[in-house]
């Protein structure tokens, strides 16, 4: 493996790479970026968010743990993109495991895109790999969503002549 694609992160204790997951309200994939895990995550952002300004302009608020706040950073967002960030807060007396909804759902997106055995682990040697296995994780999630049947529970349409 290449040092130049992995790095360590001391905060979070990672070695190798971070992925970094835009995702919906729906917790499907709107950008991802890998990077090595030395990299902090508002800089990847910065990256992120530029290019979400530029294919979707329309957005305007983004919710972000932790990691992604900062007065300077969310400054920058607002002034250069006209992106509001929204920090997801951990209560202060919390110990162990606590559900934040919003930032629930890019953990969900996480797990989604682990089921696949290659995401697991880190096995790419380019970071562009990496990405494109995340992006077909998510493609075949959506894919099989648009492909289940529906369920009986579902008003069907009902015509004049049934009457």
């Amino acid at each position: 493996m290449s040092n130049a694609t992995r790095g360590y992160d001391a905060n979070k204790h990672i070695n190798g790479r971070k992925r970094h997951l835009l995702v919906d309200q729906d917790g499907l994939l709107v950008d991802l970026l890998v990077t090595p895990a030395d990299v902090q995550d508002r800089d990847a952002a910065r990256v992120l968010l530029t290019r979400l300004h530029a294919e979707h302009p329309e957005i305007v608020l983004v919710w972000a743990d932790n990691g992604y706040g900062g007065e300077e950073f969310s400054t920058w967002a607002q002034a250069t993109l006209g992106i509001t960030i929204k920090v997801v807060p951990r209560p202060k007396d919390a110990k162990g495991f606590v559900l934040l909804p919003k930032r629930w759902v890019v953990e969900r997106s996480n797990s989604w895109t682990m089921r696949a055995r290659r995401n697991a682990r880190d096995y790419e040697r380019l970071m562009s790999h990496a990405e494109a296995h995340i992006q077909w994780a998510f493609i075949t999630l959506m894919s099989r969503r648009l492909a289940r049947p529906r369920r009986q529970t579902e008003a069907s349409p009902v015509s004049l002549a049934a009457l």
